[in-house]
């Protein structure tokens, strides 16, 4: 009798110590990956079922870079992608984010490095004498142009280096012909295909498996962007210059320059340090399972997940400064 009261009292104990250490938790989150047919989407799922297994239930959901980060700050929603860039964006105030300076998404972590590609069809860009994103903007042709969805990374990315690298934007190149799709990853690769676009541009992973379904349909070439344009958008938004390099796709024979970010989670700055702390954790053990969804989060790693300049979650400094 006296062990089974021990074993009472000791179970008693750890249920009360268990519930105490996850006081303030939610009963579940809701988590925004992105656009379907995309890294983040199928990341997100990946993400979502690894955190509901070892940490807390776990709902995904489809969004994109800057409505994820409303969603966040208005507690629409607990966490989600985005891109560094945006979220310094949206702390100022600009763009996308003018009159709605966000207060309450700070990075949880950075994942992985996050590429812009000008994927041209091939047989336009020989015709027209197209060999970067300068010539195509510089010369007086007609161009049929997609990104994806306003309210994604992607179509914040290309529309600020529109504007911030080359001065201009959609209103200015319609007046030179060119005409927009705001489509999907998949949707994008299909008007290609078909030849209902020249031109298709959006950011995504380091080895893109969209982009090797394009290429796989659609003789292509992938654009390289000018230094000065780069730099542009370097000053603006805190991008960088990352290179694709010969050998991942087949297309790319050459060094190709172009915009670098960091695909990042923005998270609930009100949430508990110790729920940010645990899911940090368990996603830093489980990587190489997440690997299997998408490679790019296998570039995870306690140097790069803090960023600079960029508030991040208490919960998330602790771990990240401890793990090894």
């Amino acid at each position: 009798m006296r062990r089974v009261m021990i074993l009472l009292l000791v179970f008693v104990i750890l249920v009360g110590a268990s519930a105490q250490s996850k006081a303030g938790w939610p009963d579940q989150l809701k988590f925004m990956s992105g656009p379907p047919g995309g890294n983040w989407f199928a990341l997100g799922t990946a993400l979502s079922e690894m955190w509901s297994k070892n940490v807390i239930q776990t709902t995904s959901s489809s969004g994109g870079g800057v409505s994820n980060i409303l969603n966040v700050d208005a507690k629409k929603a607990d966490f989600g992608f985005t891109v560094a860039s945006l979220l310094g964006a949206a702390i100022a105030g600009e763009e996308d984010f003018e009159g709605k300076a966000v207060k309450n998404a700070v990075i949880m972590a950075n994942l992985y490095t996050q590429y812009t590609y000008f994927i041209m069809r091939k047989d336009f860009a020989e015709k027209n004498g197209i060999k970067s994103v300068d010539d195509m903007i510089a010369k007086d042709i007609p161009v049929r142009f997609a990104t994806l969805k306003p309210g994604t990374a992607s179509e914040f990315v290309i529309k600020a280096l529109f504007k911030k690298g080359y001065g201009t934007d959609y209103d200015k190149l319609k007046k030179k012909k060119w005409t927009f799709e705001f489509t999907s990853y998949d949707g994008g690769a299909d008007l290609l295909a078909d030849n209902h676009l020249d031109c298709f541009a959006f950011s995504v992973g380091k080895v893109a498996s969209v982009v090797m379904n394009i290429e796989s349909n659609t003789p292509v070439v992938i654009l390289p962007v000018g230094q000065k344009a780069l730099d542009a958008l370097a000053a603006a938004y805190g991008t960088t210059t990352f290179t694709v390099m010969p050998g991942v796709y087949k297309s790319v024979t050459t060094p190709i320059k172009t915009v670098g970010d960091y695909t990042c989670i923005v998270i609930r700055k009100d949430f508990p340090d110790n729920l940010v702390y645990e899911l940090n954790k368990s996603m830093w053990a489980n990587r190489d399972n997440l690997a299997m969804a998408v490679k790019d989060i296998s570039e995870l790693n306690p140097k790069e997940a803090l960023p600079e300049g960029l508030p991040a979650h208490p919960g998330s400094v602790q771990f990240w400064k401890s793990a090894k």
